[in-house]
Parts: C-alpha cells; sequence; structure tokens
C-alpha cells in the first residue's frame, strides 16, 4: 500500500499505541501507581516518575482545545486536501493529541467542540487515529 504522507517513526515507547490504533482502538499509557494516563509514552510516568505502566484503553472522546489551517503545501501528500487542519484535543482520559479533523469544514471546528476518534488505514503497518465530529455516526 502507497501513503505519501510522513509516517510516525515508531519505537520501543509508542508501539503499543500503534498497535492498538492498528486494531481501532485508542490506547495510552496509565501509571500503575498513581493512575495518571499520558502522552507521549515513555519509560516513566511524568506526574509520579513510577515505571510500573500498563497500556488502557481509552473512550476516543476528546474535545477540541486549538488548531490551525494550513493554505501552505509543506507535504506534496496533502495536496489534495488543501487547506487542511492541524488540532489539539484533549481526551477524555486527559492527555492532548496533535491530530486532524475529519469530516467537517475547516471553517466549522470550534475550540470545545465534542470529537470522537476514527481510524485512517495508512499502509499495511499503521493506522493513523484522527478525530471527527461527535455525532456524526449517530
Amino acid at each position: 500500500m502507497s501513503y505519501a504522507k510522513p509516517l510516525p517513526a515508531i519505537d520501543v515507547w509508542s508501539r503499543p499505541f500503534w498497535e492498538g490504533a492498528r486494531g481501532k482502538v485508542l490506547t495510552m499509557p496509565c501509571c500503575g501507581e498513581c493512575g495518571h494516563v499520558f502522552f507521549p509514552p515513555g519509560p516513566v510516568c511524568p506526574a509520579c516518575r513510577s515505571s510500573r505502566l500498563a497500556w488502557k484503553e481509552c473512550s476516543g472522546q476528546a474535545t477540541v482545545e486549538s488548531w490551525v489551517v494550513f493554505h501552505q503545501l509543506y507535504y506534496k501528500g496533502f495536496a489534495g486536501e488543501m487547506p487542511y487542519n492541524v488540532a489539539a484535543v484533549r481526551l477524555e482520559e486527559g492527555p492532548q493529541l496533535v491530530t486532524h479533523i475529519v469530516g467537517v469544514a475547516n471553517d466549522a471546528i470550534r475550540a470545545g467542540m465534542p470529537v470522537e476518534v476514527t481510524f485512517e488505514v495508512a499502509t499495511d503497518d499503521v493506522t493513523i487515529p484522527k478525530f471527527r465530529p461527535a455525532n456524526e455516526g449517530k
């Protein structure tokens, strides 16, 4: 499968996130000591420094905090989507993700807008979590 957009550099810390996404499940690291859910993943909890971590399935529900609409083409793979948005969403569980809002016009995106995860299969190995308005599929 050919994919023209940039792909993530999957490492030992992020591999569980990308494996979950490939199965269309949004997962985040969760601290076994204090319960803090965080992203990006790493070797210790950023809240208490514990290394007792597990991966938690998240609800996929989030709220748009901020966004920008790109009118300049930086990657050829985005040419068919110009202009395109990049957004920061806050998951119900707490972590913030940088993502793309789909299924809505760029000028309709608003701070506080409820969104839910959806998944785009990029390659046989990479599925990318994106977000859409929360009531789109209902």
